[in-house]
């Protein structure tokens, strides 16, 4: 899913297209959300960072009554082209109040900066006894791809810490700031998930890592990402020239007080 706000989405544009050349899999992967959320039919749920709907048609199809939402414009023409409630919003400043049985959120409350505004958003718009279930990238997410794009842009003079738009919490981290908004955490975990791509990693950092590409002119972008993938090659590339991303995520199911 894509989920981005506030300094993320300046700095990250969603393409549908190119999401789903290059990003396919994620909805695919967020399918055990769907039964940690033990969802009941006629339930009201809102998914959040609905990206283009791919998980939020499952939901439909399921029997929920669903909103999705998402900070990207293009997303949500692609999820209402679906026939889906969708609707441009920000994680950060969600504006519902009591309307929901459940929240489920899959791959994008790493782009939204401001968490305890995100959960409190998310509290504010469940019912009581509301369940909030999501997963999103943990500590050490694309290490090593972070790595290669810090070691790229330092050795041309570029501050690329400064242009992280993710925020990868550790689960005590996070269950904190749940427990902090009103949620009592039934499990949270992270889960190494080294995450095969369907090109090579020139398109995944096309399509996730703009904030980091942006900082050199369009002209030496391909150069960047030559020097990234040549880093990265020994660790995340096999002899037939498969590429895997090293993902890590945090994966949590979390209720509200009555």
């Amino acid at each position: 899913m894509a989920g981005n706000d506030q300094e993320g989405a300046a700095a990250q544009h969603w393409d549908p297209q190119r999401y789903n050349k290059n990003a396919g899999f994620v909805a695919e992967l967020g399918a055990p959300l769907l039964d940690l959320l033990q969802l009941r039919a006629g339930e009201r749920v809102l998914d959040l960072g609905c990206g283009e709907g791919a998980l939020t048609a499952r939901l439909v199809d399921a029997g929920a009554e669903v909103v999705g939402v998402d900070a990207s414009p293009d997303q949500i023409a692609a999820a209402r082209a679906r026939g889906l409630d969708a609707r441009v919003m920000s994680g950060e400043a969600l504006t519902f109040d009591g309307d929901f049985d459940a929240v489920l959120s899959n791959a994008a409350l790493h782009w939204m900066l401001k968490p305890d505004a995100v959960l409190q958003g998310v509290a504010r718009a469940l019912k009581p006894g509301g369940r909030f279930v999501a997963e999103m990238g943990g500590h050490g997410n694309v290490g090593a791809i972070l790595d290669a794009l810090m070691v790229a842009l330092e050795a041309r003079g570029l501050d690329a810490r400064s242009a992280n738009p993710w925020y990868f919490p550790t689960p005590e981290a996070y269950q904190s700031k749940l427990e902090a908004a009103g949620f009592s955490v039934d499990s949270i975990a992270l889960i190494p998930r080294p995450t095969p791509l369907p090109g090579a990693i020139g398109g995944w950092l096309e399509t996730f890592a703009e904030a980091f590409l942006k900082q050199v002119p369009p002209a030496e972008r391909d150069g960047l990402i030559d020097a990234v993938a040549e880093r990265l090659r020994p660790q995340l590339c096999d002899s037939e020239g498969n590429w895997t991303a090293d993902y890590v995520r945090l994966r949590f199911a979390a209720r509200l007080a009555d």
